[in-house]
């Protein structure tokens, strides 16, 4: 057997949801002279196409059945499907029983998917579950030695071409048949994930995670590297982001480009009361601002590590307008995401031709638990985002001095901006905009050090005569282990910090927070993020 072996179309069976190319399609196999049997609303299409086809009904001689739900499950049908033309045994259980060989099966499914997020109550869900459909294709694909499976409009055009040449080859059948197995595998994960979802079970015996195929990427992380980025294809509404971001100019977008920019979109979707900018380098935020509008929070980000920001990732939570844009061509960035930008903006970016311009339509909830997952050796850790929020209500004063309304406000600030920081995680922020970032490192009190350092050399470059860091606020992803790092970032001028507490030393680092005469709140919530 090899791979050139055609297998001619005398007999097909077309049973679409998606009707996009059957009727097209249907004309390609009458004019190859082959029969088309259909089912409902297939085979109305056709007829009202002027393409001749016979009813499955009249083919198996047995009416459709309970509503529709059985038409398909019959041996006239699965005999027609499985049935090996190379084993005698089975061609003559077909004379026998007067099963008639079927050649093609092009069937998409029930659209289940869609029902569940249009609202449908359970029961009409549940209805929108595809029996028939899936034994079909799982029947062709798996006798894909003489059958062709067809699940996607898209691939109508592949067996069309072929027909003149007597048939698809068995290269052909092969990868239809994967690609036919895929499907009904990412349909049943839906279903499944649904399911589990109406019992409240987050975590199933078994899972799996369904995702449609968008693009292959020129390659991972490095070079040598191969990626591709999947859809989400759970019966889950769709997450605004960088996933299903339009785009509207630029290079196509690499695999740490996509990582970069899910980051900040995710970071800047956390700041909904006012305008906010967030500009991220390699996952981190190199600079994070709010302001009275998006141009005085992109400058003000900027600010932040102007040298960092140069090559970086600028995400918006407002539609980006021409004031901003005239700022943004200004310096070399890669990409740009918002919930939208106006047509004078796209004007002045389009100056720019390599850098990549993403439109969402909307910002992801940042409240919106849903699930993550993080592969490894042998299989994968799964969890819910992270979707913590601490508000006023929440911080514990732990010290003598308690913030002013000012501190207040730039310390929740920080300790949203230290939930999308790599930790361990040092944030210094002053009137609505970071001043100090330290992602990733080992030690606390290091994360301390950098940040100040940075703020300082920023500030220096700027030409600057005050610490930038002088009067700032400071927040801590998880516990301060030692009072060190807590006197780091008073030296570097904090008069108000933010953190988790729960430490063993916790009444340690409390008597230096009075001993330094500064303000000190507990969230009870830590931010790891690894």
């Amino acid at each position: 057997m090899t791979d050139d072996r055609r297998t001619p179309i005398r007999r097909a069976l077309l049973s679409v949801s998606d009707k996009s190319g059957l009727v097209e399609l249907g004309h390609a196999l009458i004019a190859a002279g082959a029969e088309i049997l259909s089912t409902g609303g297939s085979a109305r299409a056709l007829a009202d196409a002027g393409i001749a086809v016979t009813e499955v009904s009249s083919h198996t001689g047995f009416p459709e059945i309970m509503d529709g739900r059985v038409k398909t499950l019959h041996p006239k049908i699965h005999g027609g499907i499985l049935a090996r033309r190379d084993l005698e045994n089975h061609t003559a259980a077909m004379t026998e029983h007067g099963i008639a060989p079927i050649d093609l099966v092009a069937v998409n499914l029930y659209p289940f998917r869609e029902t569940v997020l249009s609202g449908a109550d359970a029961e009409t869900c549940v209805e929108n579950i595809d029996i028939g459909g899936p034994a079909m294709v799982r029947a062709a694909a798996k006798n894909h030695a003489d059958v062709t499976i067809l699940t996607d409009p898209g691939d109508y055009e592949l067996v069309i071409s072929s027909l003149t040449l007597g048939g698809p080859d068995l290269a052909l059948r092969r990868r239809l048949a994967a690609k036919a197995y895929a499907h009904t595998g990412a349909y049943d994960a839906a279903i499944a994930g649904w399911m589990s979802e109406q019992q409240g079970e987050a975590f199933p015996v078994e899972g799996s995670l369904p995702g449609r195929l968008k693009q292959v990427l020129r390659y991972g992380e490095n070079p040598h590297q191969i990626a591709a980025l999947y859809l989400d294809s759970s019966a889950r509404p769709t997450r605004p982001g960088i996933a299903s971001a339009q785009q509207l100019q630029g290079k196509e977008l690499s695999y740490n480009n996509l990582n970069d920019t899910d980051a900040a979109f995710e970071l800047v979707a956390e700041f909904d009361e006012t305008p906010a900018v967030a500009i991220i380098k390699h996952a981190n935020p190199c600079g994070v601002a709010q302001g009275a509008d998006l141009r005085t929070a992109y400058l003000q980000a900027q600010a932040c590590d102007p040298t960092s920001a140069f090559g970086g990732i600028v995400a918006f939570n407002r539609p980006l307008n021409a004031a901003v844009a005239k700022e943004l061509v200004k310096t070399f960035l890669e990409v740009i995401i918002a919930p939208e930008v106006d047509a004078e903006a796209r004007e002045i970016l389009s100056s720019k031709q390599n850098l990549r311009v993403l439109v969402t339509g909307g910002l992801p909830d940042p409240l919106e638990a849903g699930m993550t997952f993080k592969s490894i050796a042998g299989g994968f850790l799964l969890q819910s985002r992270d979707a913590g929020r601490i508000g006023r209500a929440d911080l514990k004063l732990v010290t003598r001095r308690a913030p002013s309304e000012a501190e207040l406000a730039d310390l929740l600030f920080a300790f949203r901006v230290g939930k999308h920081v790599k930790s361990n995680t040092i944030v210094y922020a002053k009137e609505g905009r970071t001043v100090g970032i330290g992602a990733g490192q080992m030690s606390r009190v290091d994360a301390a050090r950098i940040a100040a350092i940075k703020a300082r050399e920023a500030g220096e470059a700027e030409g600057e005569k005050t610490l930038r860091t002088a009067g700032c606020v400071v927040a801590s992803d998880a516990f301060f282990p030692f009072a060190d790092g807590l006197m780091t970032a008073v030296e570097a001028g904090a008069t108000a910090v933010i953190q988790p507490g729960g430490s063993m030393r916790d009444d340690e680092v409390i008597e230096a927070a009075d001993a330094a005469g500064i303000a000190m709140v507990f969230t009870g919530m830590r931010h790891f993020r690894h």
